[in-house]
């Protein structure tokens, strides 16, 4: 999208100005550097972007994906899902 150059405040904007519900990020600092007071963006912060590590918890991901609201930050803490994972029922 042309978009490699945008940082913080900037990218938030075009993706808000695209369309865009949803800003998925593993930019842990994001929510003390950007006002989301008005944002018409949801943002998802994963606590890592390691591929072999989110896979087996993917479906958790997209969980948080789905029932975040507009303007609301969610924390997702891969290590805890990991564990919560390998727990007997």
């Amino acid at each position: 999208m042309g978009w490699q150059g945008l940082e913080n405040g900037a990218l938030l904007d075009a993706a808000e100005q695209a369309g865009f519900d949803l800003l998925l990020t593993c930019d842990q600092n994001v929510r003390y550097q950007q006002n989301f007071t008005g944002r018409t963006l949801a943002m998802v912060v994963l606590s890592s972007n390691h591929w072999p590590t989110l896979r087996p918890v993917a479906a958790r991901i997209a969980t948080a994906v789905d029932f975040v609201q507009t303007g609301q930050i969610v924390s997702v803490d891969i290590a805890t899902l990991l564990a919560n994972r390998q727990r007997p029922t």
